[in-house]
């Protein structure tokens, strides 16, 4: 005979306790974790603010500081008014070979050196020369070239150009002057817009274009070089040159050598020193305006770093001491400490204020009472007289130690006396 089956057991009671207290532990161990993830997040989270604090500060100044700026005046390939795109394509369109530089250093290689004896093979433009170094300005006047020096100023002439000075560096501006010299090639142009800034030459120098007196365009020859300073460059830029003269005028003072080396420097060093007449030389500063915003804002950090970890003193908040602290030892801790910070009148007035707390009352009067009234009450029931109460009770702070010993037992004394009447 065959047993019927078993039916199969529900689940026990035990395992039904068990199942619960897996659910309960795994959500004790999920609060845990994010018990640890708050804690940690709450200790990290000032340093993160600060930390984004300076990283935001540091795009911000980023993005505002301004960019270094090229110098785009006279520069061949500027479309620009002050550009002189216009004249380098004239100048290429007449088979000339224009090769625009920015350093001084692609300048001197552009021009080579020409065999021993042979005359320049070409011409070296040089706007703005005050822009370089003095360094710069040496290595280029020993250049095998003609030099072609545009606005040059007194620095750049001693070096460049020494024969040549400075006579006014605002003599006009953008003016048509006539030429009133015997150079072939200014007589032709006629007018032209010069003047801007005039010279002091030599004797054997020929002078064009003068105001008050001056010459603001100066050509002459030195050891097989031809030396030419001209006091203005709006008649070489996009925007004047087809003013006037001035179209002919820079094609024929620029019409010696086939080559061309047209050299725009960037202003990496200094800026342009200021006129001649100024006392006082202006140097570049040697912190950029960046810099000093990066180190504001790193002090910034600091302080709300400083800020963030100093320490805070807020209200005071009762707790329930976790073991039972004698009164007499909780008084002896407060003397020491005020002993240790020699804080006699903060002692003095606890003294003074727990005796008047327990003497108002008993003499009938309200708390805070004027002085006046407490010493009359007190003068009342006490063989002392009114001036010493009032000079144990409202006196000043005591000295020393010992006057603090002598005041805390007047008090008690004085107490005595009030509460045996």
């Amino acid at each position: 005979m065959i047993a019927p089956p078993r039916a199969q057991a529900g689940p026990a009671e035990g395992d039904t306790c068990d199942d619960g207290a897996a659910d309960v532990a795994g959500w004790s161990a999920a609060g845990q974790r994010r018990d640890r993830v708050m804690s940690a997040w709450r200790r990290s989270r000032a340093p993160i603010a600060v930390f984004a604090f300076v990283v935001v500060g540091v795009i911000i100044i980023v993005l505002i500081a301004p960019a270094a700026k090229s110098n785009t005046y006279l520069d061949p390939a500027g479309t620009d008014v002050t550009g002189t795109k216009a004249l380098a394509d004239i100048l290429g369109e007449r088979s000339f070979l224009v090769t625009s530089v920015y350093s001084p250093a692609d300048a001197l290689a552009a021009i080579g050196t020409p065999p021993q004896g042979a005359q320049p093979a070409a011409t070296l433009v040089i706007t703005r020369p005050d822009l370089l170094t003095r360094a710069q300005r040496r290595q280029l006047g020993r250049a095998d070239a003609d030099l072609f020096l545009v606005e040059p100023g007194a620095v750049s002439l001693a070096a460049l150009a020494p024969a040549v000075t400075v006579a006014d560096t605002n003599a006009s501006f953008a003016t048509p002057v006539d030429p009133h010299c015997d150079l072939a090639g200014a007589r032709l142009a006629g007018s032209a817009d010069a003047g801007e800034i005039t010279y002091h030459r030599p004797r054997y120098a020929t002078g064009c274009y003068p105001v008050d007196g001056n010459p603001s365009v100066v050509r002459y020859v030195t050891a097989g070089r031809t030396i030419t300073v001209v006091g203005s460059g709006l008649p070489l830029s996009n925007g004047f040159l087809a003013v006037g003269g001035n179209a002919a005028l820079a094609l024929n003072l620029l019409n010696a050598r086939h080559a061309i080396v047209w050299l725009t420097p960037e202003p990496v060093v200094a800026k342009p020193p200021p006129p001649a007449s100024a006392s006082k030389q202006h140097e570049p500063s040697l912190y950029p305006r960046t810099a000093r915003l990066v180190v504001l804002q790193v002090f910034v950090a600091i302080a709300l770093a400083a800020l963030w970890r100093v320490r805070r003193f807020g209200p005071l908040i009762s707790e329930r001491l976790p073991v039972i602290v004698r009164a007499s030892e909780t008084v002896e801790g407060h003397a020491r400490l005020y002993q240790s910070r020699r804080a006699r009148d903060r002692a003095a007035k606890a003294l003074r204020d727990d005796m008047l707390g327990r003497m108002e009352p008993a003499l009938g009067l309200v708390s805070g009472a004027p002085a006046d009234a407490v010493a009359d009450g007190l003068a009342s029931r006490s063989h002392r007289s009114r001036q010493d109460i009032l000079a144990i009770v409202y006196g000043p702070a005591p000295a020393t130690d010992a006057d603090l010993v002598r005041l805390a037992a007047d008090l008690d004394e004085l107490e005595r006396e009030v509460r045996s009447q």
